[in-house]
């Protein structure tokens, strides 16, 4: 038996005027994803522990089966792990999104875009680059990542600042967040830094001359030290892969003892490389009993506000994705059993997470069970989360219940 979850990260939204009062995934055409729910269970998971972030970190590492309450310490960590950076036990990781910010008369700074226009790893790395050789001292480092996502390292203790996400706050006034980190000496000065050597480096001089967002500053959050946890095939007897274009799931994975695929061409947006990701998904399965395939873009179009950009990206998400891994495994003659869900909701109309339960499928190729004779949406899911059962109060219960392990 084969076992899979496939990941639409923040494909959950709420009703649109402009699609009829449907939700995307309710709009779009996605076939196998309704074929699947048809002959499959339908139901809700709470990914979000009550009184965590709806976070993606705090989210998907409920769906591989660890309770957040227990493991997690921070988003940045997970990251630092994907980039194979090993945190001594006083250091702290941050991450360091590169953004773009508008400051105004009288101190006031506006959040413009919190990926800098999801500004190139090329890019972004020659910038990270130039802020680590003018910037870092004994107690700062900076480690470039993918695009816009990077990580600065501290050594020792820090002021407590309550950073927030960069994505919670486009087009809106930072001032307040932005204050904190200036109010100590030290941070003051790295900031500052930062500031002059991004605003003067050829990548921005560039970026302004084409009419794209420069990278003008720095925004840390997501603190914590690496976790300690049981890996996967610990917990629960298997050994598998993580697919996704993005470092925090790579360093859940990593921390979670899984094999982690690099897709060359996997951006975390729209324009990844699909192909690529189910054809890996399909070559882990012939020779491990898991894989895990995380896709990036109803989220990343869902915090933009760009209603055609999450229709497509949901749409591909079932074409590319979904169809040819569950066409793949059916060709091959498998048996396998599979969860299609999303970690949250990432709404249009606020642009930011929520702490929903999101609906979820499980699928026995098998078909040895009463399917739920449903389409999959926001809307089905609601109504089968009412009956009983129909909520699974968090992510361990659903990979118990995926790989019908007793609870």
């Amino acid at each position: 038996m084969k076992y899979l979850i496939l990941v639409g990260d923040g494909m959950g939204d709420l009703p649109i005027a402009d699609l009829g009062n449907r939700t995307p995934l309710d709009a779009v055409p996605t076939p196998m994803l309704d074929s699947l729910c048809q002959k499959g269970r339908l139901f809700l998971i709470r990914t979000v522990p009550e009184g965590y972030p709806p976070g993606s970190d705090v989210a998907n590492l409920s769906l591989l089966g660890y309770r957040p309450e227990e493991y997690y310490t921070g988003r940045a960590p997970l990251e630092a792990a994907a980039m194979g950076m090993n945190l001594a036990a006083d250091e702290t990781a941050f991450r360091c999104n590169l953004v773009t910010l508008h400051h105004e008369l009288g101190n006031k700074v506006q959040m413009i875009d919190y990926s800098a226009g999801h500004i190139s790893s090329e890019e972004s790395t020659q910038l990270i680059e130039a802020l680590e050789s003018g910037c870092a001292t004994e107690r700062f480092h900076f480690k470039a990542g993918i695009s816009y996502r990077h990580i600065l390292v501290v050594k020792g203790d820090y002021p407590a600042m309550n950073p927030v996400p960069p994505h919670d706050y486009i087009g809106k006034d930072v001032t307040a967040p932005w204050q904190r980190y200036t109010e100590d000496p030290e941070w003051q000065e790295l900031i500052q830094k930062a500031n002059i050597t991004l605003a003067n480096h050829p990548v921005n001089q560039k970026r302004a001359a084409k009419g794209q967002n420069e990278a003008n500053g720095i925004w840390l959050w997501g603190e914590g030290k690496l976790p300690s946890m049981p890996g996967f095939h610990e917990r629960y007897g298997l050994r598998g892969c993580l697919i996704s274009a993005v470092d925090l799931l790579k360093g859940l994975g990593v921390v979670a003892g899984l094999d982690i695929l690099n897709i060359p061409g996997a951006t975390g947006y729209i324009d990844t490389n699909y192909q690529g990701k189910a054809e890996a998904a399909l070559e882990c399965l012939k020779t491990r009993d898991f894989v895990f395939v995380h896709v990036e873009g109803p989220d990343e179009a869902g915090h933009q506000g760009i209603l055609k950009d999450k229709s497509q990206a949901i749409e591909d998400f079932d074409a590319k994705i979904v169809t040819p891994i569950v066409q793949g495994l059916r060709a091959r003659g498998e048996e396998f059993r599979l969860i299609a869900t999303m970690d949250h909701y990432t709404p249009l109309s606020i642009r930011t997470h929520t702490d929903t339960p999101v609906p979820s499928i499980l699928y026995d190729s098998r078909e040895i069970e009463a399917g739920s004779g449903q389409n999959f949406s926001e809307v089905t899911g609601n109504e089968a989360g009412k009956k009983k059962g129909g909520t699974l109060p968090d992510g361990e219960t659903m990979m118990n219940q995926l790989l019908q392990q007793k609870q």
